[in-house]
């Protein structure tokens, strides 16, 4: 089968991107518990530069060659002997497992607890599109930040497809959801549900009278400091793209030096939260596909449709699609997606 690939990493992004194959390699095997999925499409994530330039390295290091693709959509080829609610021609989703991508290839073996169906009436690029984002605010809200029914978050940047899954998931879990993005997306995040949308041009949300429960970043920690003001006594900063700390570390069941390292990698913004007796965590989504079929519920539900950029990209064309998720001469319209 053929399948995109890194032989190293590189820390120049252009040099890493230049760097990406497409291999023959051999159709993957299954064991007892696995199901082997034909790719229909996989989506192209920012999640695949950090690891073509070794961004998350210190999280997840990877033999090499590694096959690249971190969300699938496809159809069931075979299932593993023990593997229950599955069988051949299903269609199917997944976000692959941290230790276990390679949803660019034409094949790919995955755990079938990291599995799910897809939501009916979706196409495979739609389906393709969900698992990371959805999975990532499923975990943000249920697990780490434990919320409430009637508290409120702020998602600073959250025009983008990450706000498209997260305010539709937040408002299922009774939460009252502030977004800012840019003017052109207000309509749409306000139709997904969101109680008040701030365009990041004419307003600054640290100086809107906001007093949040929760903050998700999404920007980066450029925002920390400003972030962290709108917060109440109490409250929780969750970054997707911060430094990783001690507690997640510990939630990750890291081993000791890893756990040191991160500890001592994220005490300075651990520190600037408590001082406020507020407090900082990190996230890497994992799969799992019984929280996936929770995520599947509400996309149902809420009819939510991901925004998909209309670039018509193959697996040949892996380099071009990098290149439109790294914004390489051009921009992409939505999520990056690649068909097989």
């Amino acid at each position: 089968m053929r399948a995109a690939q890194i032989s190293r990493y590189e820390k120049d992004v252009a040099k890493a991107i230049a760097g990406v194959e497409v291999n023959e390699i051999p159709e993957p095997s299954i064991g007892d518990r696995d199901i082997l999925i034909r790719v229909k499409a996989a989506a192209v994530n920012p999640l695949e530069l950090l690891v073509v330039t070794g961004g998350v390295k210190l999280i997840q290091d990877y033999p090499m060659p590694v096959t690249l693709g971190n969300e699938v959509a496809g159809v069931v080829e075979r299932v593993g002997d023990a593997v229950r609610g599955f069988q051949p021609g299903d269609r199917v989703y997944a976000r692959t497992p941290i230790d276990h991508p390679g949803a660019l290839a034409e094949f790919v073996a995955l755990p079938a607890d990291a599995v799910a169906p897809m939501p009916e009436g979706y196409d495979f690029d739609e389906a393709a599109t969900i698992p990371l984002t959805g999975l990532t605010a499923w975990q943000a809200f249920t697990e780490v930040l434990a919320a409430k029914p009637g508290q409120g978050v702020l998602i600073p940047g959250g025009s983008g497809s990450f706000g498209r899954m997260a305010v539709p998931i937040a408002k299922s879990l009774g939460l009252d959801v502030v977004v800012t993005g840019n003017e052109r997306s207000r309509d749409e995040i306000l139709a997904l549900g969101a109680d008040r949308y701030l365009d990041y041009r004419a307003e600054d949300y640290w100086q809107a009278g906001i007093g949040v429960d929760y903050v998700i970043d999404t920007l980066g920690p450029a925002e920390f400091d400003r972030e962290l003001s709108v917060l109440k006594p109490g409250g929780t900063l969750l970054s997707l793209r911060g430094v990783p700390n001690k507690a997640f570390a510990e939630r990750m069941r890291m081993p000791f030096l890893k756990r040191t390292l991160f500890s001592l990698a994220g005490s300075k913004l651990d520190k600037k939260a408590q001082a406020q007796g507020k407090r900082y965590e990190f996230i890497f989504v994992r799969a799992d596909g019984e929280q996936l079929r929770h995520v599947t519920d509400i996309v149902k539900e809420r009819d939510v449709r991901p925004s998909i950029d209309p670039h018509m990209l193959r697996l040949d064309d892996i380099q071009a699609a990098l290149k439109l998720v790294a914004g390489m001469g051009g921009r992409a319209s939505g999520k990056v997606v690649v068909r097989f």
